[in-house]
Order: C-alpha cells, then sequence, then structure tokens
C-alpha cells in the first residue's frame, strides 16, 4: 500500500477507477501497465534541459582525462580506480569507506530537508526511463491514448510493425548503454580494442555485454517504474527520513477540496466547492500510475509532471496555480508561504561542508606513499663499530609525473645509507618501485634494543614527500 501522511490521506475519491487503484496495481493484486500521457509546461522544460546535461556527462566523461588519467574509472578486475582524475589503490581505501560514509550522511541529510529532488531530476532509472526510452516510446507510438488503443488491438500489421520497431530500438539504445558503462570500467580505448577485435577473442567479455544489454533492456521495456516502487532501496529509505518540513510535491488539499467537476460561470467558493475541478490530469501524467492528491506516497519520485498539468488546467480555467506544487506539508496545513527556514539554511551548510570534506579526502593524500620494512626474520649486524639494519622499501608514485628520489632519515641522526643501486631513485607517474636499503648507526648512538626511527622521502627539489616510522634494532644493553 502506498504510504499517506497529512490530513490528506482521509480524502475519499469519489472516481471508482481510481479509488480502487493503486500505482501500477489493481485492486486484485495484479500489474497495471502504465500509459502516462506526455508531460508538457515549465518544470518539464527544465527537466529537459537538466536530463541533457546529464546524458551529456555520462556519454561524454568517458573520454574525459585530467593530466593525463581517466575522469572516473572503477576497474575492479584489474584493480584501477581513479576518481576525479586521482589515482586509488588498496591503500587509500579507507578514503573511499570515509567518502561512502560521508556519501550516505549527504544523501539522508538532502532527503530530510529536499525530499526525492534526486529521483525525479537525476536518476539514472528516471532519466534513462522518461527522457530516453518513453519519449522514443512516444515517436513511434503516440501518446497515452494511441498506446492504450495499441495495446488493446489485435496483432494485426501495425502493431506488429510498431513493437518490432520500438522493441529494436530499445534493444539498441541497451547496447549503447552497455558499452559505455563498460567504458568506466576499463577504458574507452579497450571497448573499442575489444570491440575491433571481434568476439571471439574476448568471449569472457563479450557475455558480459550482452548480460549487461539484457538488464537494460529488461529494466526499461518491462520493469519499469516497478524499480523506483519495488527495487529501489532509496525509496523506502525516504519514506522514514521525511517529516512535515520536508520539501517534496503536494497536493494542497485545503484549497482543492472539495472536488468537483467544473462549470462555467460558476461561483465555486459560494457553492462550497474547491478549486480541484477533478480531472485526473495529475494522475494520467504521472509515471508511477499514482494520485498525488492521496498525500505523499511512496511511489511518488517527484518528476513534477503533475504540477506541469495541473497549472495548465488551472490556467485554463482561470484559478490560481500552485494547486499541486513543491511544498512542505506544514505548509499545505497551515496555508503558509513557503520559506527557506532556518533548518534549512543550517542543512544545506553542513551539506556543503560535507562535499567539501569529501573533496578534501580524495586530494589530501600526498603524491607519494612510502613504507620501509625489515625482512621477515632478519636482525642487525655489527662491524667496523656501526650497528647496521637492512629495510625493504616500497614507494608509489601516486602523481604522473617523473619524480627523482632520495631517502633519509630524519630521527635519530647520524644515519649511513648504504643503496643497493643508485643513491637517486627514479620513478615514474603511477609506479610501484621496491628496493633494499642498509642504514646504519655508530654503536655509542644506539642506546636501545628497538630504537624509534623516521625515515623520509625526497624530491631532488629537496621537498619532503613522505615519510614513514618504523624502528631500527640493535644489541640489548642492561642500564642501571
Amino acid at each position: 500500500m502506498s504510504a499517506e501522511s497529512g490530513s490528506s490521506k482521509f480524502v475519499e475519491i469519489e472516481n471508482d477507477t481510481f479509488r480502487n487503484s493503486v500505482g501500477t496495481m489493481d485492486e486484485t493484486g495484479k500489474r497495471k501497465w502504465v500509459f502516462p500521457r506526455k508531460p508538457k509546461g515549465k518544470y518539464t522544460n527544465y527537466r529537459n534541459y537538466a536530463s541533457y546535461l546529464m546524458l551529456a556527462i555520462f556519454f561524454g566523461l568517458p573520454f574525459v582525462k585530467i593530466n593525463g588519467n581517466p575522469f572516473l574509472l572503477i576497474n575492479v578486475i584489474d584493480r584501477r580506480f581513479f576518481i576525479l582524475g586521482q589515482p586509488f589503490y588498496l591503500q587509500d581505501f579507507f578514503i573511499l569507506a570515509l567518502g561512502a560514509v560521508t556519501s550516505v550522511i549527504f544523501v539522508m541529510l538532502f532527503t530530510v530537508v529536499f525530499g526525492r529532488i534526486f529521483c525525479g531530476w537525476l536518476c539514472p532509472q528516471t532519466l534513462f526511463m522518461e527522457m530516453v526510452f518513453r519519449k522514443i516510446e512516444y515517436w513511434i507510438e503516440g501518446d497515452r491514448n494511441k498506446q492504450m488503443k495499441l495495446d488493446r488491438q489485435e496483432w494485426d500489421a501495425e502493431k506488429i510493425r510498431k513493437r518490432l520497431l520500438k522493441w529494436s530500438v530499445f534493444a539498441l539504445i541497451s547496447l549503447t548503454i552497455a558499452h559505455f558503462m563498460f567504458m568506466y570500467i576499463v577504458g574507452y580505448k579497450d571497448v573499442f580494442r575489444i570491440m575491433s577485435e571481434g568476439p571471439q577473442n574476448h568471449s569472457v567479455k563479450f557475455l558480459v555485454m550482452i548480460f549487461f544489454t539484457m538488464t537494460f533492456y529488461f529494466v526499461f521495456a518491462w520493469l519499469r517504474e516497478q524499480v523506483c516502487t519495488l527495487v529501489c532501496p532509496y525509496g523506502r529509505l525516504q519514506g522514514v527520513l521525511i517529516d512535515k518540513q520536508t520539501i517534496n510535491v503536494y497536493y494542497d488539499f485545503k484549497r482543492g477540496e472539495g472536488r468537483s467537476k467544473w462549470r462555467n460561470n460558476e461561483d465555486r467558493k459560494a457553492a462550497g466547492k474547491g478549486d480541484c475541478i477533478d480531472c485526473h490530469q495529475c494522475v494520467v501524467v504521472c509515471p508511477t500510475g499514482i494520485d498525488i492528491r492521496n498525500g505523499q506516497q511512496l511511489e511518488c519520485v517527484n518528476c513534477t509532471a503533475c504540477i506541469d498539468a495541473c497549472d495548465e488546467v488551472m490556467e485554463k480555467v482561470g484559478l490560481p496555480k500552485g494547486l499541486v506544487r513543491y511544498a512542505t506539508e506544514a505548509e499545505i496545513e497551515n496555508q503558509e508561504t513557503f520559506k527557506f527556514t532556518s533548518r534549512m539554511k543550517a542543512t544545506t551548510v553542513f551539506l556543503a561542508l560535507l562535499i567539501g570534506f569529501l573533496g578534501f579526502l580524495m586530494y589530501d593524500r600526498g603524491s607519494m606513499e612510502a613504507k620501509f620494512i625489515k625482512p621477515a626474520g632478519s636482525t642487525f649486524f655489527v662491524k667496523d663499530g656501526k650497528i647496521t639494519n637492512t629495510f625493504i622499501y616500497t614507494l608509489l608514485n601516486k602523481s604522473n609525473e617523473k619524480k627523482i628520489l632520495t631517502i633519509k632519515v630524519m630521527t635519530p641522526t647520524n644515519a649511513e645509507i648504504t643503496y643497493f643501486g643508485s643513491e637517486k631513485i627514479i620513478l615514474k607517474g603511477d609506479e610501484i618501485l621496491k628496493g633494499n636499503i642498509n642504514i646504519s648507526f655508530p654503536e655509542e648512538d644506539i642506546k636501545f634494543s628497538k630504537q624509534n626511527m623516521v625515515i623520509g622521502v625526497f624530491d631532488e627539489k629537496g621537498e619532503m614527500l613522505d615519510s614513514f616510522d618504523t624502528t631500527f634494532e640493535g644489541p640489548f644493553k642492561l642500564t642501571l
């Protein structure tokens, strides 16, 4: 059942057709296919512009590079990860974990204040369904009434032709989306190479591509709004996050009730009638098949189609717009104008700080990571009045620039380093290098069997890029 809120949940719908249907299910629990009318209006235009931008980003981002690195690459197979052009390694996953926690907090706070704006405007499911696949459906089969007529008619030549054309175009778009999704995993060059070499040379990747294509086709050709109403966990989560101060798409039940059909030259206020003329246009445009007049519901994705539909009707009959609008439940109940409250301002500032913190985590990783580990089972040795320890170093260059490095012991002083090779270590961008060094101290400088030591890695300009805390082993000395 739909989750309803506010006083409007007690509103009864006069029309039996809409009383006995909930979302995409009829009174028997059977799925009811949704044929939404093509929306038009101010918010629809804004969503179109936003969708064009998001689609351009989706299809263009795989080709964008920053300092020679992919803008976004999640290559789990080869363990190569790039976010905002920054390489991430297994050593950096604690940053990604903190980033994930920050993102969850951001989503929760954002939903508490701004509701499901993400679902209606930015969600990939809504974006592809309403702005790509649905528009193709309108183009091939026509608007709501024509689609319903085509669905009812027998499988004649017209229906077979239109359905085959629609399904073929859907499959082609699904295949295209799958290829671009694959670019975010292996990179666009590898995708083009795999395509040119053919499936016979990459059978596993080819099967993966077919699987993703079939998944996208299934989602957008059949599952559709069921993703939002049954599958998506965010839709369920928002039900417990919103309150009376949350901005959502609401029907102004105090202004709209009681509903009555429109009659010319009638004084509706004197007759005790509300502004809702019971035209059901807010219902027929809804992509999830709900009636927004029943109150805030779990199936509502805040797509604003009902706002545009209602505003269009209000304009035609000469009544004020905004019967369905972005508002808070408290605003509707108290008949107040919308205010950006102190809570909204404070939460917005905190959300901005969270984004800043996330950006700080992404970039404050340094360009170098160094580790100095003693070989397993090794100990010290004494020669010519010096105590020597052997260390295996691992240097990771997180930048794209070649670096010439030197190793120095910061504390204690008077250390002597013997390299197994050149004293200058040349490390290419995005490269890991391992090697061995001996570190020696005069016997009189080592007072303990294990003494704390800090080793630094410096570039050719003398700037320290990273340091590592370890211990230096020496002979046990009994002091009285």
